[in-house]
């Protein structure tokens, strides 16, 4: 009987034992940063009178004749950057300071203060439409000269990763910047003809730079970017898995990222410093994380692609929470009832600013669903609470501080860190706003 018994179990034993969690390390970096490669600002320019963009492009239906526009950012004064035939390059008038230097320095520069100033990792984003970048393709010196400086300097202990932002401020099919990640090629969101969709299809059939896959990122976005968030497909859903919910240390896309949610794009949050130059890294404090089995460039690549990350204003807040078992960026098979298991602590226990005041569980059309309030403040919360929910399509969590986080203008009353969702397998019902319009358009 024994025997029968041990046979009976070695079946369940065996699944266990495959479907083990694997073992998730906490690592920091920033997923947006600017190097000398975008030359046309940055840094490294004095600041001065002139402003704005003007552009120099083939006339709209005519490609026979070109001409200048007034540029998507338009100016009455002298225009700092000029675009020409999509290329873009620093105004004649623009003035190198002295001391350039020291303030812009080549992607090696930049991981170099990164990791001396204890990131994990750290993504080069130039703008792909810089003048230097042309001719596209993988073997372009400047696009080529930054894989090469990412690979040299990625080792045991820090990990350095080529992208560029895709930056369309004016072209057809909406706009909005969106940050690629490990590409072995480079695409100039201002070329004549490249659209948003043209670049979705782009990114669906691109080749990764080595090892590991393409990932990329809505970037610093408003809530009615990318042509109201249009044009998505399975594959591009695929690919574009993260949203910059913090830009450059002090703002918050919190709207854009739940409109993206309810829109059907599975994206994570994250955090870019976007430093057009090297006074950012040491000074910024907030910070993309990533949950991943290892600090290299494929595992750290793969906790994007798989959504494992988050988005704090602190630069060493540990997050992570379960839902029925699976990690923060995982899809359930539908379940009604949700155990989430939510750890959150800080390592800076002799910082009063940094204990934990509030933890909030939010779904679709950005819903409070629960909230944990600690009774006193600590820097370590651990919270398990049981929601029921046969509708709802996504939760995702929230934390606040004492101190409201590292920037320059914290506000204890806000969230400073925001936390990958997890998918429940359904669609995203209508909002209550949507079935509102509708009844009245119904009535009349």
């Amino acid at each position: 009987m024994r025997s029968i018994l041990v046979l009976l179990l070695l079946p369940s034993l065996a699944f266990a034992q495959t479907t083990k969690q694997p073992e998730y390390h906490i690592y920091a970096g920033s997923t947006h940063a600017h190097t000398q490669y975008t030359w046309s600002h940055g840094e490294q320019w004095a600041k001065g009178k002139c402003a704005g963009i003007l552009v120099y492009t083939p006339a709209i239906g005519d490609p026979t004749s070109s001409g200048w526009s007034k540029g998507y950012v338009s100016s009455d004064k002298c225009p700092s950057i000029y675009v020409v035939n999509g290329l873009q390059y620093p105004g004649p008038n623009e003035i190198l300071r002295p001391d350039w230097h020291t303030v812009q320095g080549t992607p090696a520069r930049h991981f170099e203060l990164a990791k001396q100033n204890g990131f994990d990792f750290y993504v080069t984003t130039d703008h792909s439409q810089e003048g230097a970048f042309w001719p596209w393709g993988p073997d372009n010196p400047y696009w080529k000269a930054t894989k090469d400086q990412a690979a040299a300097a990625t080792d045991k202990d820090f990990v350095a990763i080529a992208g560029f932002e895709y930056s369309e401020n004016n072209g057809p099919g909406g706009t909005g910047h969106i940050n690629i990640i490990n590409a072995d090629s480079i695409l100039d969101a201002l070329f004549p003809g490249v659209s948003l969709p043209y670049t979705y299809k782009w990114l669906e059939h691109a080749k990764p730079n080595g090892s590991g896959p393409i990932v990329a990122s809505f970037n610093h976005p408003g809530k009615y970017q990318y042509n109201d968030f249009d044009y998505r497909d399975p594959q591009i859903t695929n690919i574009i898995t993260m949203f910059e919910v913090i830009n450059s240390n002090i703002h918050i896309h919190y709207d854009g990222f739940v409109e993206a949610l309810d829109k059907g794009w599975k994206v994570s949050p994250v955090s870019g410093l976007d430093n057009h130059g090297t006074s950012g890294i040491p000074k910024l404090k907030s910070r993309t994380f990533v949950l991943a089995t290892s600090k290299t460039k494929i595992a750290i690549l793969d906790a994007m692609k798989n959504r494992r990350t988050y988005a704090s204003m602190d630069n060493n807040i540990q997050c992570r929470y379960t839902v029925n078992g699976a990690i923060m960026g995982s899809t359930l098979n539908k379940p009604s009832t949700f155990h989430f298991d939510i750890h959150v602590s800080d390592p800076d226990t002799t910082n009063p600013n940094d204990k934990i005041t509030k933890i909030d569980i939010v779904k679709d059309h950005g819903e409070v669903v629960q909230t944990y309030t600690p009774e006193h403040p600590d820097y370590s919360v651990t919270w398990k609470p049981v929601i029921t929910d046969p509708a709802a399509s996504y939760f995702f969590v929230r934390v606040w501080s004492v101190g409201g986080g590292d920037s320059p203008k914290p506000t204890p009353d806000l969230p400073m860190t925001w936390l990958a969702p997890v998918w429940t397998g359904r669609p995203t019902p209508p909002s209550p706003h949507h079935e509102e319009k509708a009844s009245a358009a119904e009535k009349s």
